[in-house]
Order: C-alpha cells, then sequence, then structure tokens
C-alpha cells in the first residue's frame, strides 16, 4: 500500500468494535482495511482507511496504553492524517480506564490540545443527552450494562464517569449547541478550552447530530467515540476529492461453503438469536462451561457434531447461557478465568473446524471474536457490506481468503445469523 493512499487511522479497543467501525466507514465510500493487532510491516492492500484492532478494553491500563500508542506510530507511518480511537458505544470501561488513560496517550502523542468522545450509535439506540448515555429507553445503568462481568456500567453521566479516568478536565458538548451546526459547535469548543476542558463529551441523539459533529471535528488531529461517530468522517474527504473509488469501498471476494456459527456472547441480544436460531430446528451444539473446566471432552463433542451437519448446512455452536447460568459459573471459575476458558475453546474448534473444510464464520461476541481471528491466523480484514448495523462481512487478505462475520454481543435482530448467512451470496458487492 502506497502512504499516501491512507487518509484515517484508528485504533479500536477490541475486535468488534473495529469491525463495526470500518463498516461505518465503507457506508461512507472508504475503502477500509482492519488489521488484527499492530503489524510488522507495511499493509499489502489499498485503503483510505485503517481500522487496528486491539484486545485493550480490559487489559491493564498500562498495557492498554503501550499498545494503542504502538498501534499510533505505525498507522502514522502509512501517512494517516487524522487519528480515530474507538470504543463501546456502551463506554464500557471501569473507574480506572481504559477509555480515559488511552484518550490522553494519543493526545499528549499527538500534540491534540483537545478531543471530543462522543459514544453515541442511534442506529443501534445509542444515545447521548446532556451528558448521559441512553441505551433505547432506559440510563445505561439500568440496561443491562450495570451486570457486565468485566465492566460493569453504574453511572449513565459519562462526564463523571471519563473524570474518574483522567487527569485532564472533562466538560460536556450539550446537545443545544450541536442542534445549532458546525459553527455552534466551534464556538461551544472554544469556550470549553478557555476553561481549560481537554475532553468533552459530546451529546447526539440522532444521525444528523454525528454528521454536525464529524464535519465540525474535520480539522482535529484525533477523535475519540464509537462506531456512530464514524459516519461524519468520510464525507469531510469526499469533500476535499480524496476518495476517488468510493463506489468500490464495499466490494468482496467470493468464499466458498461450508459455513459456522461460533457464539461466547451472553448478551440479551445474542441469547435471543441463539434461541431464534434453535427454534427453527437448525442443528446447535451447546459447550458447557463446566464440563469444559473440569476436562470432559466438549470441544471434540462439538467437532463431531459439526461434521455429522455441515453437509446439510451451517452449525451453531455457543456457550451462551442465562444470566443466572453465568453468574454460577463465574461464581466457581471467576469471570476472568470462565472467560478466557469459553474463548480458547471456541477459538481450538474454529481452527478445526477451518481444517475440516469451513471457510465462512460467523463469530459473537468481542472477545471470542478476538481469539478466532487470532486461532485462525487472520491478520488482516477487507470490510464489505453491512449485515445490520454495526456489523459488516468481511474477508480475510491472504492465500486462503476467509469470510468472516464478527459480532458484537448486543448487536444484531434476532434473526441475524440466519440473514448474515444468506446475505453473503445474495449481496452484489461479493463478487469478483
Amino acid at each position: 500500500m502506497t502512504t499516501s493512499s491512507a487518509l484515517l487511522g484508528c485504533i479500536a479497543d477490541d475486535f468488534t468494535g473495529a469491525t463495526d467501525l470500518a463498516n461505518m466507514l465503507v457506508r461512507g465510500g472508504m475503502r477500509t482495511v482492519q488489521t488484527i493487532g499492530v503489524p510488522a510491516g507495511p499493509l499489502a492492500a489499498e485503503a483510505e482507511a485503517v481500522v487496528v484492532a486491539l484486545k485493550t478494553r480490559t487489559a491493564p491500563r498500562a498495557q492498554a496504553v503501550a499498545e494503542s500508542l504502538a498501534a499510533l506510530a505505525w498507522l502514522r507511518s502509512l501517512g494517516c492524517r487524522q487519528f480515530y480511537f474507538k470504543y463501546c458505544s456502551t463506554f464500557d470501561s471501569t473507574d480506572e480506564g481504559n477509555i480515559g488513560p488511552v484518550a490522553e496517550a494519543l493526545m499528549a502523542a499527538l500534540d491534540a490540545p483537545f478531543a471530543i468522545a462522543c459514544p453515541a450509535f442511534p442506529e443501534n439506540g445509542r444515545t447521548v443527552y446532556r451528558g448521559h448515555l441512553f441505551v433505547g429507553d432506559v440510563q445505561l445503568n439500568e440496561s443491562g450494562m450495570q451486570n457486565h462481568p468485566l465492566t460493569p456500567m453504574t453511572d449513565a453521566n459519562l462526564v463523571r464517569v471519563l473524570q474518574r479516568q483522567t487527569a485532564a478536565k472533562v466538560g460536556l458538548l450539550r446537545y443545544d449547541a450541536i442542534q445549532r451546526g458546525v459553527e455552534a459547535v466551534h464556538a461551544r469548543r472554544a469556550s470549553l478550552m478557555a476553561d481549560g476542558v481537554r475532553l468533552a463529551i459530546a451529546d447526539a441523539i440522532s444521525d444528523s447530530d454525528l454528521y454536525t459533529l464529524g464535519a465540525a471535528c474535520a480539522d482535529d488531529i484525533l477523535l475519540t467515540g464509537g462506531s456512530g461517530l464514524a459516519l461524519g468522517l468520510p464525507g469531510n474527504f469526499s469533500r476535499a476529492g480524496l476518495l476517488p473509488m468510493a463506489d468500490q469501498a464495499r466490494r468482496l471476494p467470493t468464499v466458498g461453503l461450508p459455513s459456522a456459527v461460533l457464539c461466547g456472547s451472553c448478551s440479551r441480544a445474542t441469547q435471543a438469536q441463539v434461541a431464534h436460531w434453535i427454534g427453527l430446528g437448525r442443528p446447535a451444539c451447546r459447550i458447557d462451561p463446566f464440563a469444559l473446566a473440569h476436562g470432559q471432552p466438549v470441544a471434540d463433542d462439538a467437532v463431531a457434531f459439526a461434521q455429522r451437519h455441515l453437509d446439510s448446512g451451517p452449525v451453531l455452536i455457543y456457550t451462551t447461557g442465562s444470566p443466572q447460568e453465568v453468574d454460577a459459573v463465574q461464581r466457581q471459575l471467576g469471570a476472568a478465568a470462565s472467560g478466557e476458558l469459553v474463548e480458547q475453546a471456541l477459538a481450538g474448534i474454529a481452527r478445526r473446524l477451518f481444517e475440516i473444510g469451513v471457510r465462512r464464520f460467523v463469530v459473537a461476541g468481542g472477545e471470542t471474536s478476538g481469539a478466532v481471528v487470532n486461532a485462525l491466523g487472520v491478520h488482516a480484514l477487507q470490510i464489505g457490506p453491512q449485515i445490520d448495523p454495526g456489523v459488516p462481512w468481511t474477508v480475510s487478505l491472504g492465500a486462503e481468503p476467509l469470510a468472516l462475520a464478527l459480532k458484537s454481543g448486543n448487536f444484531g435482530t434476532e434473526d441475524f445469523f440466519s440473514k448474515a448467512l444468506a446475505s453473503f451470496d445474495t449481496h452484489p458487492e461479493t463478487a469478483q
């Protein structure tokens, strides 16, 4: 890739979040490649946007900062003109970080005096008003996220949440300014900066607000937010005449069958998706974490199950359980240990499914997706057409391409698994 073709360099704190962001950029006409971790050398593909997927959301703070700075250094080597730090639309973090510490470190490295923080994604029901994050009609701390096993979100006031993570002064870029347009946003930003604010939570309740924010931040060296904020960025580059191949942004090569769905998320949305698949009478095999922890050959059984059914269609292998089941597993095994156990089991199963011929994978869960792509030896992805908001099809770069749909746990409609598998062949952009 010629370094002059890279315009926007993005750093995401998990794998499905990276894909979600890349999806937004492709929708805006930017040819986008996602890397799995920081590459050792230049990227062998043409793209206007490059997204580095890290696994830093729940990593120790020092590790998250170091890996994010390494990603930034690599993206700068490509000649990127603007940079984006992407985190979850539910602002998943703890009072120690890692959103605040990583944002601070990136600002220091880029000598950025100010940056906005906007996790809003209205298309998926995430909105920010007066600094408070809503999921649908309820505030964040009433949405189920208060029970997240690793990053419980018990405060919907994002100004307070972010201020607990950073020494930089945090302010609020309120909706009334955003509603009045770009010039009003510029004026409000100037006022905040004069008051010593370096990070500002930005309200947004509609896509039009995100487009306004994107246009207002066209000259910023650094933005931070969820994937929704990226809606307004391709337009800045397009107006500057820098996206000559926008009509080809979503095009993917073909990838053959068979297909499998691997599911490690226990979110409400994923539980409904698993139930929908089973309700259709489609083949599904559940892995019991307790059996896995006690050394029973559940992975072998799952692969054998897949072999019996793949000739007649895709299979689902899942660990998803109810909140009560998840709580019981975590009490006995520990939250971190049980999560790692499940991720590695599904990653190993993915590798064995590849060995028996599976070439299309739908994966649910951010941590699970990261483990699976690592197990499959995937280092970079070309981003293609959207399946559901925040979830595109992708195809791995390399000698033997794989089709991958990497879904954040909370994303997707109830019929997502079936819809994803059906859409790869029927979408006009998935063709040679």
